[in-house]
This record gives structure tokens, C-alpha cells and sequence, in this order.
């Protein structure tokens, strides 16, 4: 029997190291769901809304190197697009398969026509509209290689009926290739990295999510320089650890006064594998060092003095032998005093625990913290839960965490875990997901149901949009729909099959959390947590905060923060952003 392109569409993926489809099937997709179905070898997982779908296959893609999801003709594929942002935004090499309407249909305003070639411009890295059998194939082959080659989504446009249309294979291998070239600055630049460092007192290591491989070689140069490390959300979750002597936390909108001051008072601050995108955090009186292995990278954000291109690990390989050690500890004590005097702060919330229905949601997250396994993946919703699992959450051995720390999107963690939960059953899966977020997509929860993903959901129960309430009571905007009424989550897990538990009283939590992380299957733990915890430097609180006029609000934008709190001599673009 003669094959047919979703066939040989089929063998392709297989070979490339695609293990599953996130995908809702019809129309112009069934030739390759049928195809699927017949091979054997990859996993169809029915999702119950595409988007989520494209978060999923962006999670696998982000633990292991390539995922894929599929949309069918029309609102199908479009509804992929804020999924495969997320995913082209955090690096993941996503394959999309966008099937389409019949290409004798094409041009007409045809039922459901769409054109992807346009539609996916802007999310990916690679788009291409086959028409023909031998398009589609040499077309999905490229593909895979730009999502695994530059990090990203590829995209592949597929009428149906060249879906169906028999033919042979058109080229001589459907290999794909995972180059991992070891990239390195050159010797003369090495030599000049390694002067700028060896001739200046104060040097700061800033870390992001380009260290994940290289976490020995960076605590080593931090010992040797006995230099201050902060490091950035997708960083955090290498080096945040109670027993790390280098860590100074995080800077940013997510950041503290420690991680802040020790970028502000180093005299070279090296930015390690690290696009941070708050430049109104950075420097600009110290000398800047930033190595990223994509040079586009480098000076986009900061007033960088001198950029090099390389691979972490492999370039404080070369670089070690060639930096002198430093013995002085002057610099790494005071910000490890200020550091810990933060984190004494961050633990008196957790002493306080709340009151009925309005748990303090960073006890919630310390809890988490101090229960999830040692190599527990976390996924965090952007907005609140954020915060707290920044502010909360600490490294283990293995230990993962991500959310949609670049794009920025709603109702991510939950289909993040979905992937995760799939593509590593052997480990515990956590997602933080807002009230808001989980509502968005609350259909999927009968996709972790239906496949029983051993995923544990814990709902940050607030009854509003906190993020987006604070944000219009620091603008000084009348809070107005920012509030929520949401369903029963426990009778609504229950009608799902899906185990629950709840807490409203904070001696519930941590029984709560134990018996959820400790079921075998999927779990949703609903906890009504406080919703006037405010995401405020800790000398503001909120009722400090609830009753800020307009005037005063314009005070604050104006960084006149001596009418509203003693610590506005520091400095005052920092405190506005942490407001």
C-alpha cells in the first residue's frame, strides 16, 4: 500500500523525537490524525482548546528539545497563536502543523480559510505553505531543523487534500540533526575578559536561564571571585538555594533590594546567559560584561561595555584558569547581610499565616516550597502567583521552574503542566495557578482528567484579578471588574474525577497540600488565599497602599516618595516598579 503525505509526515516527526500531538482533530486534519492512529508510535493527546495545546508542546519542547501540536483548518490553527508566542518568545523549538482548507479553494474567501503563511509570521521562526506532496514533506523536514537550529516555532501550512495525496518519500534522509556546537569567545577576547576582571575589586555575577547547564562552572567562578550571584526569574531556580554563600537574589519587577544594590555598587557586573529585559534596573556608572551564545543579544537592554559571544558552560571553562582569585569578602558580606535581612522579612508573612479565606498566599507558597519533592518541576501563572513563587521557591537537586516569563500571558501554568506531567511521569509536577488564569482555560482540567496526568493544580484562591487590582490602585484607577466570582472548584474537580482538596483556614494548608502531592493522580488543592496581599517592598503594606488618592498616586509617578514612605531616598525608578 502505497503511502500518503501524513505517512511520511508521520515517520518524519518520529524520527526527529517527537513523542506526542497536542491536538484537537477535524476536517483538514484528520488524513494525519488517521495516520497517527495507524503508525502507533506517537501519542495523540485530545486537548480540549488548542492554545493549550501549544503551551503543552512548548513545555516539552522547553524539558526536552522538540514538541508539537497541531491546529485544523481555520479557527483551529488560529487558535495556536498566543501559545506559540509564548513558545518562539522562551526559545522552545515548537513544530506547528497548521492544517487548511483544500488549495482548489484557496483565494475564494472559502469556509474557514485562512492564510498561515501570514497568520504565523510574527511567532515563529520559520513559516511555509506547502501545496504539494513533495512541498509538505521537504517542508516539515525544514522546519524541524530552523525550530531546533534557532530555537523556536516552525510553522508548516497543510491543505488537506495534499494531507491525503499519495507519494513517495522525496528525499534521501528524514533525519534531523542537534548540533551542539561548543561556542566560545576567541583567545584575544578571553584575554580581555579575564583583565577586566582580574583588575577590578567588585565584581557581580548576574545569572539567567543560559546557566541552566552550566551551574557548577558559574558557582566556581563565584567562589574564586568571591563574587555576589543574582540572577533572574528563569535563573533563579539554579542557584536559590538556603545554602548558597554567593546568592543575593533577584532584580527587576520580581526583584529585592539586595540583588538591586549589589548590581548598582560592583564595579563589573558579568551577565551570564541572561536577556534581561528591565533595563531600568540596570547600571550605569559600573563597567557591563554580558556572554550569550546569540549575539543579537548582547547591549539591547543595558549599556554593555564589552559583549562576547559564547555557550556558558564552555566559555568559564576557558575563562577559570585565566582569572585570579580574589580574597576579599568585604563586597559578597554586605550583600549577603542585606540579602538575608530580606529574607527574614519575606518569613515574617509566612509567620503571620492570615485569617479565614484570607490565607496569606506566601505562606501558601513556603508550604509548597518546603513539600514538593527535590526535583519537583514548577509551573507558574503569570500575575500574583508569580510573586510569590519568586519570592518563595528555592532550588532542590533538580529542581525546574518556568511560566511565560517573557510573553507575559494569562492561564499558562496549568497547560505548561499538562507537557510536563506527560513528558515526565517519574517526576512531581506543580502548577501555581491564579483564580484568572485557571478560569481562562478551565476545560482542559477534563485533558489532565481524560489522561490522567499526575499533575498536582494548586489555585491561589483570591477572588480577583490581583495583579491588574494593583496595578489600577497605583495608577490611581477606581478598582472596577477586577473582582471574580468562581465556581466550586472542589464539587467542580470532583464532576471532572479529578481528587480536591481545600483549605480556608491556614491549619488547613498544609494537610491539603500533603495529601494532594501525595495522590497518585491529577489534584486540584483550592486555597482561598488573602486578596489584599500586595506584592510591596516590605516597609509598604496595604494599608498604606488602599487609600492612595489620585494626587497621590501622581506623587508616586513623579517619585515624590518622601510624601508616602521613608526608604524614597533609594533609588527611586526601582521603588516605583516594585510599587
Amino acid at each position: 500500500m502505497q503511502k500518503n503525505v501524513s505517512d511520511h509526515l508521520v515517520e518524519i516527526l518520529v524520527a526527529a523525537g517527537v513523542k506526542r500531538i497536542y491536538a484537537i482533530t477535524g476536517d483538514s486534519l484528520n488524513p494525519i490524525n488517521d495516520a497517527v492512529r495507524r503508525d502507533g508510535r506517537l501519542q495523540w493527546i485530545h486537548v480540549r482548546h488548542e492554545e493549550v495545546g501549544a503551551y503543552a508542546a512548548s513545555m516539552e519542547a522547553e524539558l526536552d528539545g522538540i514538541g508539537c501540536c497541531m491546529g485544523s483548518s481555520g479557527p483551529g490553527h488560529v487558535h495556536l497563536v498566543n501559545g506559540l508566542y509564548d513558545a518562539n518568545r522562551s526559545e522552545n523549538p515548537v513544530i506547528a502543523i497548521a492544517s487548511t482548507i483544500n488549495t482548489d479553494k484557496m483565494g475564494l474567501d472559502n469556509f474557514q480559510e485562512t492564510r498561515p503563511e501570514s497568520l504565523f509570521q510574527d511567532c515563529s521562526k520559520y513559516v511555509f505553505m506547502a501545496n504539494t506532496p513533495k512541498q509538505a514533506l521537504n517542508g516539515l523536514q525544514t522546519a524541524i531543523q530552523h525550530a531546533i537550529s534557532k530555537k523556536g516555532v516552525a510553522v508548516l501550512g497543510l491543505p488537506g487534500d495534499v494531507a491525503e495525496a499519495e507519494t513517495e518519500a522525496v528525499h534521501s534522509s528524514n533525519k534531523n540533526f542537534y548540533t551542539e556546537p561548543r561556542i566560545i569567545p576567541n583567545t584575544e577576547d578571553l584575554h580581555e575578559l579575564a583583565g577586566i576582571i582580574n583588575t577590578n575589586e567588585k565584581v557581580m555575577l548576574f545569572c539567567g536561564h543560559g546557566c541552566r547547564d552550566a551551574i557548577d562552572e558559574v558557582m566556581q567562578l563565584a567562589q574564586k571571585l568571591n563574587a555576589p550571584l543574582g540572577y533572574s526569574f528563569r535563573g533563579k531556580i539554579f542557584f536559590d538555594y538556603e545554602e548558597n554563600p554567593y546568592a543575593v537574589g533577584l532584580n527587576g519587577l520580581l526583584g529585592n533590594k539586595s540583588g538591586f544594590e549589589a548590581m548598582h555598587q560592583t564595579d563589573v557586573l558579568l551577565m551570564l546567559g541572561t536577556d534581561f529585559p528591565y533595563s531600568e534596573f540596570l547600571p550605569e556608572k559600573c563597567k557591563i560584561i554580558q556572554i550569550d551564545i546569540k549575539p543579537r543579544k548582547l547591549g539591547r537592554r543595558a549599556k554593555v561595555d564589552y559583549g562576547y559571544c559564547g555557550n556558558i558552560k564552555s566559555t568559564l571553562e576557558e575563562l577559570m584558569p585565566l582569572v585570579k582569585v580574589k580574597t576579599s569578602t568585604d563586597f559578597l558580606d554586605k550583600m549577603r547581610d542585606l540579602h538575608q535581612d530580606i529574607e527574614e522579612t519575606y518569613h515574617s508573612y509566612v509567620k503571620g499565616k492570615g485569617s479565614e479565606k484570607n490565607i496569606h498566599p506566601e505562606y501558601v507558597a513556603y508550604m509548597v516550597n518546603k513539600l514538593a519533592d527535590d526535583d519537583a518541576i514548577f509551573t507558574v501563572d503569570t500575575g500574583m502567583s508569580a510573586v510569590w513563587a519568586a519570592r518563595y521557591l528555592k532550588a532542590g537537586k533538580n529542581r525546574y521552574l518556568t511560566g511565560s516569563f517573557n510573553h507575559g500571558s494569562m492561564a499558562n501554568a496549568m497547560p505548561m503542566a499538562i507537557g510536563a506531567g506527560l513528558s515526565h511521569p517519574d517526576r512531581q509536577v506543580i502548577a501555581l495557578c491564579g483564580d484568572g488564569g485557571i478560569s481562562m482555560l478551565l476545560g482542559d482540567l477534563m485533558t489532565i482528567s481524560q489522561y490522567q496526568i499526575p499533575v498536582k493544580i494548586i489555585i491561589f484562591n483570591n477572588r480577583s484579578l490581583g495583579m491588574v487590582k494593583l496595578e489600577m490602585r497605583v495608577e490611581g484607577y477606581m478598582e472596577w471588574q477586577t473582582d471574580m466570582v468562581n465556581p466550586d472548584f472542589v464539587k467542580l474537580a470532583d464532576a471532572m474525577n479529578i481528587a480536591a482538596w481545600e483549605a480556608k483556614e491556614c491549619e488547613d494548608v498544609e494537610l491539603a497540600l500533603s495529601n494532594g502531592f501525595k495522590h497518585e493522580g491529577p489534584a486540584i488543592i483550592n486555597i482561598f488565599t488573602d486578596p489584599n496581599a500586595l506584592a510591596m517592598p516590605p516597609s509598604l503594606n496595604f494599608e498604606q497602599v488602599k487609600g492612595f488618592s489620585k494626587s497621590m498616586a501622581k506623587s508616586v509617578a513623579n517619585g515624590k516618595f518622601a510624601e508616602v514612605i521613608d526608604t524614597a531616598k533609594s533609588d527611586l525608578k526601582y521603588l516605583r516598579e516594585l510599587i
